[in-house]
């Protein structure tokens, strides 16, 4: 038996069918560029213009977008003052790559920032947020390290919501991975409590706060990511801060990571 061929259409035809998969294909690509636009900006919004600095304590940031989903995702830093002589620093990851992740790290940097303006405690402060978000019945979760310093005293206070540990030096030598004590992440348990690591600055140094996407890849594993950090701490320690935070965002390049990522460099010289 032979089959018969289904008439060719003519030219004319052809010609109108490529007219409409072009304009299907242009306005499948302007809504993506819309949304990837829209992510971008909210995140450009949600994150601080500016970093405080008070005698003795500077702070600089650097952030990455992803480079899968929409390119952007929930890692946040922030830096505010607190009360007249204190500063309090933020940074964090929040589960997602998408426009909501993005929403959602905005909830938790004002969170933030309206409660630690004051509770002192940065433990308590991480115990309020984690049951205000909870309350909000989201899906999401945030890790988070939140510290408060106090230049006039040299008081560090800290507290970890399963976050990736800051990384310090000092001028004299020292150093270190502060694998601190800390709780689980923000929105995922009930009654959490977070415990606070407080510590005496002297003298010049440097504190690096971070998130994964700067230190973790597919194959790579995080101690490895930590270590070349704590390499750049250690050399560059009591340094301008923007330059330190410029070089530890590189790192990020050798880990082969798709997530996005956030270093905040804080250097002080306390006498």
């Amino acid at each position: 038996m032979t089959r018969r061929r289904p008439p060719r259409p003519d030219s004319a035809d052809l010609l109108s069918m490529l007219g409409q998969l072009t304009a299907q294909a242009r306005e499948g690509a302007e809504l993506h560029q819309a949304r990837v636009e829209l992510a971008e900006a909210l995140q450009r919004e949600l994150l601080p213009a500016t970093l405080p600095a008070l005698p003795g304590l500077r702070a600089a940031a650097r952030y990455t977008p992803a480079r899968r989903g929409l390119e952007i995702g929930g890692d946040w830093y922030d830096g505010f003052l607190v009360g007249e002589d204190a500063v309090a620093f933020s940074i964090g990851d929040v589960q997602g790559h998408d426009v909501a992740a993005t929403a959602f790290m905005g909830q938790v940097r004002v969170a933030l920032r309206a409660l630690a303006s004051v509770i002192a405690d940065p433990g308590e402060v991480l115990d309020r947020v984690n049951e205000v978000l909870l309350a909000m019945d989201s899906e999401l979760f945030a890790t988070c390290t939140l510290l408060r310093v106090d230049p006039a005293t040299g008081e560090i206070a800290g507290a970890r919501a399963g976050h990736v540990p800051a990384v310090w030096a000092t001028a004299e030598g020292r150093y270190g991975i502060a694998e601190d004590a800390g709780g689980p992440p923000l929105g995922t348990l009930p009654g959490a409590r977070y415990a606070v690591t407080r510590r005496t600055l002297t003298g010049a140094g440097s504190i690096v706060l971070l998130t994964d996407g700067v230190v973790e890849g597919p194959a790579f594993p995080i101690e490895e990511g930590l270590a070349r950090v704590l390499r750049l701490v250690r050399d560059a320690a009591g340094g301008d801060p923007d330059e330190l935070a410029a070089q530890v965002l590189k790192v990020a390049d050798s880990t082969g990571h798709a997530d996005d990522a956030a270093v905040l460099a804080i250097g002080y010289d306390l006498g």
